[in-house]
């Protein structure tokens, strides 16, 4: 394991290990960080990830300098990070510290200067964002707020909110997500067992309403009526 210490020249096998073992390292990192690190850089998220990518690449590049170390203080501000994290969750003064809170950016279709100002971003940042959401008319927005994450947060006027059966007080059925029990012509057996359906019973479904077999499914799904939804190879 010499080779994660620092070296006056790495073998092209020392390098290519050293690459496999921060490759792996960093998945387990992100693994134990959690999806929230991965999916929304606030403040903390962006210093721990700004500072590891350093940390790892510099050994990738320079033999002068050990993966050990870099690996040993990269477990050392993973440990930090999740200590803020846990700070974050239970003292408000800390999460009012390293959290911004929501900037209205617009309120009643009017556009709010100091919001954009307090955010810093401008003013085509904020239409490129509505245009994002959808939104035609500034003026047709009741909220918009900038968001901690650097996403922004749109509430329509509700008299601009689209017409939906609750708005005629229209009796709808349950929610219902489809399950996939057919992926790539081979059954998925635990969705098969939540549904409550056997192997037979799918494949007879198959020939009888779409005269077809089980290898020439791509995708197939079911919902709550039994209903298969079934998609080919093309």
């Amino acid at each position: 394991m010499d080779f994660l210490q620092a070296q006056e020249t790495l073998s092209s096998v020392e390098w290519i290990l050293r690459a496999v073992i921060a490759f792996i390292f960093l998945v387990i990192v992100a693994r134990v960080l959690g999806q929230r690190a991965i999916s929304q850089l606030r403040l903390l998220d962006f210093v721990l990830a700004l500072v590891i990518g350093n940390i790892i690449a510099h050994p990738l590049s320079d033999e002068g300098l050990g993966l050990k170390g870099s690996m040993i203080t990269t477990l050392v501000l993973v440990s930090l990070y999740l200590c803020g994290i846990f700070m974050i969750l239970k003292w408000r003064w800390f999460r009012r510290l390293v959290t911004n809170a929501p900037i209205p950016v617009v309120r009643n279709g009017e556009i709010l200067f100091s919001g954009l100002k307090k955010a810093r971003i401008s003013l085509d940042v904020l239409l490129e964002e509505l245009r994002e959401e959808k939104v035609r008319d500034v003026k047709n927005v009741g909220l918009a707020t900038w968001e901690a994450d650097g996403k922004l947060s749109v509430f329509l006027d509700p008299k601009y909110e689209p017409v939906t059966p609750a708005s005629f007080q229209m009796v709808t059925e349950p929610f219902d997500l489809p399950r996939t029990i057919i992926k790539e012509g081979k059954f998925l057996k635990e969705e098969l067992k939540s549904v409550q359906k056997d192997e037979d019973w799918v494949i007879s479904q198959l020939k009888s309403q779409f005269k077809t077999d089980l290898k020439d499914v791509l995708l197939a799904t079911i919902d709550g009526r039994d209903q298969l939804q079934v998609f080919y190879y093309r």
